[in-house]
């Protein structure tokens, strides 16, 4: 090759570099910046990695903090998160490829499927004190629909009292944690219906969801350090597990001990992969550009606007009050007036610069978040890694990065 073509290539990297520079240096991302570092300094949150995108590339990324509060390990952006619940819109994802290819319908009865779900029983009556219970037949089979959306009637100890104190009698046996607060269809409560779904995926797909996962969705979208078992070599990239201190978890941030291992024996549809922002970022940036990414096609744009529609009709999602101290309520939902699509918290409202109504969003419990906004074409995605769900400082650290985000976006466009 000769001098004239390599100085090209390098003047064109360099200028390729430069682009990125001034976009990651403009006024926005250092005003991003400092929020998120004093968010840390103030030992609100031990760390914090955060990315925003668009529907062509990533428009901001910044790692803060520690990644182990015992040791000091500084916080990378390439740090790998457990997403625990982020791991639903992915499960959804799955499901949606097997509707588009006609293997599964979305009013089908999910029992179906999965036989187990047959006869389902719905709680008549729940004595608090005594923990006695009487059950009744469900009026209907829950279909594969109310299974993504969380209108199926089950539940989780930590957003049920009645699930949280259930001792089944003798003999009784729940596949999925229980029977039904109410009947399919009636109300959202958020639960274990998305670990359904991955049975589903599991049953019509007929692979394992971590085979299923790396074929159908991580390799062609290059989300290669997303797993449910992460490699041995990439385990001192995994952030620490860490949770407040004190009962009701309102102390300072400690390691949980034990901490989990690096394999998860049996991945469920529900919760369990690892992820990085950067990861995270291309899924959502899939679905930012209707199911497509560089070349990669991973859904239908039709099947991606469906999942983004309201499939819950007059039902509302509830601001859910937290049953134990792993998690805070669930005030981040504008409770009785946003809605659920295919996999997603739908929002309605909008509020002074932030998301447009008809975002996209979910998290998961150790504290990671995303919201897509299809209406501004950018999507954003912040990970931290400590209990409780829902903490009031980690809701404020969210808040300071969505709003920094559309800040960032609004000076660069």
């Amino acid at each position: 090759m000769n001098r004239k073509a390599v100085g090209m290539i390098l003047s064109i990297g360099a200028a390729a570099l430069n682009g990125a520079a001034s976009a990651q240096n403009s006024a926005g991302s250092a005003a991003l910046d400092a929020g998120l570092h004093a968010a840390v300094e103030r030992k609100d949150v031990p760390g914090v990695v955060a990315l925003i995108t668009d529907r062509e590339r990533v428009l901001y990324r910044s790692a803060f903090g520690v990644a182990d509060v015992e040791t000091g390990r500084p916080l990378a952006s390439d740090a790998i998160f457990r997403i625990a619940s982020m791991t639903k819109p992915v499960t959804s994802v799955a499901l949606m490829q097997l509707v588009e290819q006609g293997r599964i319908g979305l009013d089908d009865p999910a029992e179906k499927y999965l036989p187990e779900l047959a006869g389902l029983k719905v709680f008549a009556s729940f004595d608090a004190a005594t923990g006695a219970y009487q059950l009744r037949p469900a009026s209907k089979p829950p279909t594969v629909r109310q299974f993504l959306t969380h209108t199926s009637g089950l539940a989780y100890p930590f957003t049920s009292t009645i699930w949280r104190d259930f001792k089944p009698s003798a003999g009784e046996t729940y596949p999925f944690g229980g029977p039904l607060l109410f009947d399919p269809g009636d109300r959202w409560h958020y639960s274990t219906s998305t670990d359904v779904v991955g049975k589903l995926v599991e049953v019509v797909s007929g692979q394992k969801l971590e085979n299923y996962f790396r074929q159908h969705i991580f390799a062609p979208l290059k989300m290669d350090d997303t797993s449910y078992n992460v490699p041995e070599a990439r385990g001192p990239r995994l952030v620490a597990q860490q949770q407040r201190a004190g009962e009701r978890m309102d102390g300072a941030i400690k390691l949980q001990k034990p901490q989990l291992g690096l394999t998860i024996a049996s991945p469920i549809g529900g919760g369990g992969l690892a992820s990085t922002a950067e990861d995270y970022g291309r899924f959502v940036r899939m679905l930012l550009n209707g199911g497509e990414l560089d070349g990669a096609r991973v859904l239908k744009a039709e099947t991606v606007a469906l999942m983004g529609q309201n499939h819950i009709g007059a039902v509302s999602v509830p601001a859910l009050k937290s049953a134990l101290p792993r998690s805070a309520d669930f005030t981040f939902i504008a409770d009785g007036r946003d809605k659920w699509g295919l996999g997603f918290l739908i929002t309605s409202d909008q509020v002074q610069g932030k998301r447009s109504p008809g975002s996209l969003s979910w998290g998961g419990i150790n504290n990671t978040f995303f919201w897509i906004d299809p209406a501004r074409g950018i999507a954003g995605v912040i990970m931290m890694q400590y209990l409780p769900f829902a903490d009031a400082r980690a809701l404020a650290v969210y808040d300071t990065f969505e709003r920094g985000a559309y800040q960032l976006v609004n000076a660069e466009r």
